[in-house]
């Protein structure tokens, strides 16, 4: 189990995978901070073992995220001396972000040069969908766990090799509240909502709206038929971060993604 977020950890760490690749043709890299030691105790320890336990907790949580924060440097050290401009994308499951990530690779391949990390659970299918468009993509398998770490990412861009003045997109895992507090090297954070979530999302997950810089409002082409007031999610998101930059899309029809692609093309 994770000290930080309560997720689950598997043995070998995560698998990472180019599209064609097996599960025997790959190193395992693992993340030594997932790991407890094991505590025996007789029924009578009971209340100073709890003790113990919560103290240890915190111990292992503060530590995971202060080495991932000097991971996470390392790997902003790497984009910031190539030129490579970071993305991590962060949402709930079913918001639309492997569409989104996949419009804008194809409409914009032949002026940016794109690399991808996508981070999942289990299955190389996003990575194929993107592997698809002949965009060099790299899959990252979290098994239990719900978020990718710096150093996941710092071993997937090694197998990547991306070039100078490129743009990295990491989609990371389908969850918005372990995400949030792994910092992963990126240059800006995007959280993707949709129009059929609710717009109580902002004040629900506070700490991924704060951390972002980008909130991308997707399906808007679903208005019509959902009940959701657009004016209050947003008013919800400023409430937490006041910074917080707003692009309306529809990544099935294309509403909206030219003010999309005008940012992204701004910070290259």
């Amino acid at each position: 189990m994770c000290g930080t977020c309560g997720c689950g950890s598997d043995t070998h760490g995560p698998t990472i995978l180019k599209p064609g690749e097996h599960n025997d043709s790959h190193t395992h890299h693992h993340s030594h901070s997932h790991h407890h030691d094991d505590h025996h105790h007789h029924p009578h320890e009971n209340h100073n073992h709890e003790h113990a336990h919560t103290h240890k907790v915190l111990e292992i949580e503060q530590d995971i995220l202060q080495n991932n924060q000097i991971l996470a440097a390392r790997n902003r050290g790497y984009f910031e001396a190539k030129n490579i401009f970071a993305l991590n994308l962060v949402s709930s499951p079913g918001s639309g972000k492997t569409s989104i990530l996949e419009r804008t690779l194809n409409d914009l391949k032949s002026e940016i040069s794109f690399y991808v990390i996508e981070g999942d659970q289990q299955t190389l299918n996003d990575a194929n969908r993107i592997d698809a468009l002949n965009i060099p993509v790299v899959q990252i398998n979290t098994g239990k766990g719900c978020h990718l770490e710096s150093d996941m990412v710092y071993n997937a861009v090694k197998k990547l090799e991306p070039k100078d003045h490129s743009v990295l997109m990491i989609e990371n895992v389908g969850n918005l509240v372990c995400p949030s507090m792994f910092d992963l090297g990126e240059g800006k954070r995007v959280v993707i909502i949709s129009t059929t979530e609710g717009e109580d999302k902002p004040i629900k997950y506070p700490d991924m709206f704060h951390t972002a810089d980008v909130c991308i409002i997707n399906k808007i082409d679903l208005l019509p038929y959902v009940n959701i007031d657009l004016d209050k999610l947003k008013n919800y998101a400023l409430q937490v971060n006041p910074k917080l930059q707003f692009f309306e899309i529809s990544a099935t029809n294309g509403d909206g993604m030219d003010a999309w692609y005008h940012w992204l093309k701004s910070n290259i």
